[in-house]
């Protein structure tokens, strides 16, 4: 299976998510930032603008975001926090909504959330809360936020008992996902943001899957034209999604694809570098197609392709080795049950019956994930 041609280096594709009032389009391609100043101010009610980013974003591209701020003349100023999931909390969250009352932030201004989930998370938790709702705008700096955080509009902070238990439905006026971008990034940061492109194969577009069985490795080591074509097809994929179904009462759930397993081995490492998002999604992933196929859903044959791609890719397929951290399968079971998509004490999980199709379900015993996740954990 060959590559699409595009000419998306020179011209952006463009992504719908048509949601009424609250649409807003997608920009897929190349140096997005130094050429967006015309897209931003395009969206803007007032050119004044707050960029919520990290300090390791702020190092590398704060100051060419800047000058195209400077550019398109929009005042800006800059609210920098420490990089990781430790700044998506309780007190980051009122901090920054401290500074952006002094910084007299209004409701027709903006914040521009520039960097990756957390930040993402935290600028559109902030924009829903602040003054009753302002705008905001999306620059993902990672795949993993350009295919999945920036897109939807789920905002939130995590809490002590679980991951984004607080937080909003609140769309963004515009995303711009700049590949460019994505060169700066840790080869440990592109393989977690891959697990969240395989999910979208894996969770309803066979063919997508099987594109990436050919061409992932591609998107993976930085080809400009495969990594355009799978953050195209993965944010077509969800902008089609959460057009169906806004705040996740139907179909949006399929998103959630080996997220309660990974939020659950996420919680139980209380956040920290040990294990990234896209990591313990990758594991859970796993984990549910591992389930689906011993409950009889999945074909083992179907399960060992999954496998198969994950290794090739390098994606984590097993429960870590970590010092200091004796995994138990009980505390994982107490951490899914905490999940958000909770309903009648039943957990929702996201199962598979084959590549491309899955469902979700709330009829499965709490024994049999129990036994799942002793499994896992002995390997």
């Amino acid at each position: 299976m060959t590559l699409p041609a595009s000419d998306s280096a020179i011209s952006p594709v463009r992504v719908p998510v048509a949601l009424g009032a609250r649409s807003y389009e997608i920009l897929v391609g190349s140096n997005l930032i130094a050429d967006g100043g015309s897209s931003l101010k395009g969206v803007l009610r007032n050119p004044r603008v707050a960029i919520i980013t990290d300090e390791t974003v702020a190092a590398l591209h704060l100051k060419t975001l800047e000058k195209t701020l400077d550019h398109a003349g929009i005042e800006h100023s800059a609210h920098i926090f420490p990089a990781g999931e430790s700044s998506k909390s309780i007190a980051t969250y009122g901090g920054l909504m401290n500074r952006l009352l002094d910084a007299r932030i209004q409701r027709d201004e903006a914040l521009i959330a520039f960097g990756g989930g957390v930040i993402g998370d935290l600028t559109g938790f902030a924009a829903a809360t602040l003054r009753r709702g302002v705008d905001f705008i999306q620059i993902p700096t990672t795949l993993l936020s350009q295919v999945d955080s920036s897109v939807g509009g789920k905002t939130g902070i995590n809490a002590t008992q679980g991951k984004n238990l607080i937080g909003a439905f609140y769309q963004p006026k515009l995303v711009l996902a700049d590949i460019s971008l994505l060169d700066s990034l840790p080869r440990r940061e592109i393989i977690a943001g891959y697990a969240e492109v395989v999910k979208y194969g894996l969770l309803g577009d066979r063919d997508f899957f099987e594109w990436l069985e050919v061409n992932g490795k591609k998107v993976i080591e930085g080809d400009e034209a495969a990594r355009i074509y799978a953050v195209e097809q993965s944010v077509r994929a969800k902008a089609r999604i959460v057009a169906q179904d806004e705040r996740e009462g139907g179909v949006r759930a399929l998103l959630n694809l080996g997220h309660t397993f990974g939020h659950a081995l996420e919680a139980e490492t209380g956040y920290g570098p040990h294990l990234n998002h896209g990591e313990a999604v990758s594991i859970g992933m796993i984990m549910a197609a591992e389930l689906s196929a011993e409950l009889g859903f999945l074909n083992r044959q179907e399960l060992g392709r999954i496998v198969a791609h994950f290794e090739d890719a390098g994606l984590p397929t097993h429960v870590p080795h970590i010092d200091g951290l004796d995994w138990s399968a009980e505390k994982l079971l107490a951490h899914m049950r905490q999940d958000k998509k909770i309903s009648g004490g039943k957990i929702m999980l996201i199962l598979m019956k084959e590549i491309g199709v899955s469902f979700t379900t709330r009829d499965i015993q709490e024994s049999d994930i129990l036994s799942l996740l002793k499994q896992k954990i002995q390997e």
